[in-house]
């Protein structure tokens, strides 16, 4: 007699690979580029591209090596305004996941 109560969730997986990648590899692969796609739509459409990125980074670098312990604050500072939007939404997103029973 087969049973009526059937799980609405998945197990989770054992396999360590899909452990990892919290899921299948080709899922989580499939959703990167839509995300990857989708952020690059949204970053194009303001004007940047992969370039000035790459720039942006070799800037840092040269400033950091050039300045010194100046570059620390100016590297602070970005960080701080960084931190004020994604410190929340980290906290929002752990909240609303949540930790799941077993």
């Amino acid at each position: 007699m087969p049973n009526e109560l059937e799980p609405t969730e998945r197990p989770m997986a054992t396999d360590p690979v899909s452990r990892f990648f919290g899921g299948s590899p080709l899922a989580v692969l499939a959703r990167l580029i839509l995300v990857s796609i989708l952020v690059g739509v949204v970053l194009s459409a303001l004007g940047l591209d992969p370039f000035d990125i790459v720039r942006s980074l070799e800037r840092l670098a040269q400033s950091i090596w050039n300045m010194g312990f100046d570059a620390f604050r100016w590297l602070w500072r970005y960080f701080l305004l960084g931190a004020v939007i994604v410190i929340p939404i980290w906290i929002i997103m752990r909240l609303v996941n949540g930790p799941r029973g077993k």
